[in-house]
C-alpha cells in the first residue's frame, strides 16, 4: 500500500515537472486592424481652388515686387542726380564768388584811378596814339566788364536752375520712396496671406496641391508644344545669348527672394537681368520694364537667351534656354528651376541683343 502511495505520488511529480519544463506557447494580445485613415477634408476640387488661390497671391505679389524693384531703381537714379546737383550748386556759389571778387578788383582798380578805368585817361590824352590807345583799352575793359557781368547773371540763373531742379528731384524721391513702402507692405501682405493658406494643409494635403501645381504646368506645356507653337524654333544662341543662358542654368537651385538680385537667391527678373548682365548687357531690372523697352520678336524665331515675359501685367519672366524650356525663379517657396517655357501664359518675348 505504502510503495502503491509513493508510486503514484512519484508519477504525479514527473507529471507537474514534465509540465513545468515543457515549451510555453506565447499567447500574445491580439492586434487590431490599423485604423483607416481619417479621410482629407479637401476633395481634389477644393484643393485646385486653394492652388488657384495661391497661385493669385504669388502673381499679385510678383506685380508688386516689380513696382519695387522700380521704385529701388528710381531712388538709386534720383539720389545720383540730387548728388549731382548738389555738387553743382556747390561749384556755381563757389564760382560767383569767384566773379564777384573779379567785379571788386575792376571797382577797386577804377577807385585807385579817380574812377577811372586805365583806358579813360588814355583816351583824355592830347596825344593821338595814347588816344587810340585809350580807346581801345576802355573798349576792353568794357567788354570784360560786360562778359563778367552776363557770366555772374547767367551763374547765378544756373545755380537757381539747380536749387529747383535738387528740390524737384528730392520731392519724387521722397514719392518713389513712399510708393516703394507701399509695394513691399503689399508684397509681404500677400505672401503671407499665401503662406497661411498653405500652413492650414496637412502634409500629405501640400503634397497633393504641389501635385496639382505640377500637372497643371504639365497641361499648359503639352497644349502649347501640341498647338506646334514652336515648330522650327531651332535657332542657336548669339555668343552673349549663350553666356546669359550659361549664367541662370548656374544659379539653379537658389532659392527666390523678392527684390534679390543675387549672387545667393534671385527673383524671377533679378535672374534675367544679372543674366544678361554677366554677358555684358545692361537690360531694365524689373519684368515690366524688359516687356516695355527691350525689342520684340515672334515665338517662330525665338533663340536661347530671349526673354519670355507672362502674364497679362508682365509680372514674370524667364530665360529661353532651348528645347521649349526655360530657367527661371517661379516664386516664394521656389528655387531657381528649369520648366516649359509654355507652363505659364505667355505675353510675348523680347531679345536683350537685337
Amino acid at each position: 500500500m505504502n510503495r502503491r502511495h509513493c508510486a503514484t505520488a512519484a508519477i504525479t511529480l514527473v507529471c507537474a515537472l514534465a509540465l513545468l519544463t515543457a515549451p510555453v506557447q506565447a499567447m500574445a494580445a491580439p492586434v487590431p486592424d490599423p485604423a483607416p485613415s481619417a479621410p482629407s477634408p479637401y476633395s481634389t476640387a477644393d484643393l485646385e481652388k486653394v492652388r488657384e488661390q495661391i497661385e493669385t497671391l504669388y502673381r499679385k505679389a510678383g506685380a508688386a515686387t516689380d513696382a519695387y524693384n522700380l521704385a529701388e531703381v528710381q531712388t538709386k537714379k534720383q539720389s545720383g542726380e540730387i548728388v549731382k546737383l548738389a555738387k553743382a550748386i556747390v561749384d556755381g556759389q563757389a564760382r560767383i564768388e569767384a566773379l564777384k571778387d573779379r567785379a571788386g578788383a575792376q571797382a577797386r582798380e577804377q577807385y585807385r584811378n579817380g574812377g577811372l578805368p586805365p583806358g579813360a585817361q588814355l583816351a583824355l590824352s592830347n596825344d593821338p596814339k595814347l588816344f587810340l590807345d585809350g580807346i581801345n583799352q576802355l573798349r576792353q575793359s568794357q567788354q570784360a566788364s560786360k562778359s563778367l557781368l552776363t557770366e555772374l547773371n547767367q551763374t547765378q540763373e544756373d545755380l537757381r536752375t539747380y536749387t529747383q531742379d535738387a528740390s524737384a528731384n528730392w520731392e519724387k524721391l521722397e514719392d518713389t520712396r513712399v510708393g516703394q513702402a507701399k509695394a513691399k507692405k503689399k508684397i509681404n501682405a500677400q505672401i503671407k496671406a499665401a503662406e497661411k493658406l498653405e500652413s492650414q494643409l496637412e502634409k500629405k494635403e501640400r503634397d497633393r496641391l504641389l501635385q496639382l501645381e505640377q500637372d497643371a504646368a504639365d497641361r499648359a506645356q503639352t497644349a502649347w508644344l501640341s498647338s506646334g507653337a514652336i515648330t522650327g524654333v531651332d535657332s542657336a544662341a548669339s555668343g552673349a545669348g549663350a553666356v546669359a543662358v550659361a549664367f541662370a542654368t548656374a544659379q539653379i537651385g537658389k532659392p527666390y527672394v523678392w527684390g534679390a538680385e543675387g549672387p545667393g537667391s534671385y527673383d524671377c527678373s533679378g535672374l534675367t537681368s544679372q543674366a544678361w548682365l554677366a554677358a555684358k548687357r545692361t537690360i531694365p531690372r524689373t519684368s515690366q520694364e524688359q516687356w516695355r523697352l527691350l525689342p520684340r520678336i515672334d515665338i517662330k524665331d525665338m533663340r536661347p537667351g530671349d526673354l519670355i515675359i507672362y502674364h497679362a501685367d508682365a509680372s514674370h519672366v524667364g530665360m529661353y534656354v532651348g528645347d521649349g524650356a526655360i530657367v527661371h525663379s517661379p516664386r516664394p517657396g521656389r528655387n531657381v528651376t528649369l520648366a516649359g517655357a509654355g507652363s505659364m501664359k505667355i505675353l510675348g518675348v523680347v531679345r536683350p541683343d537685337k
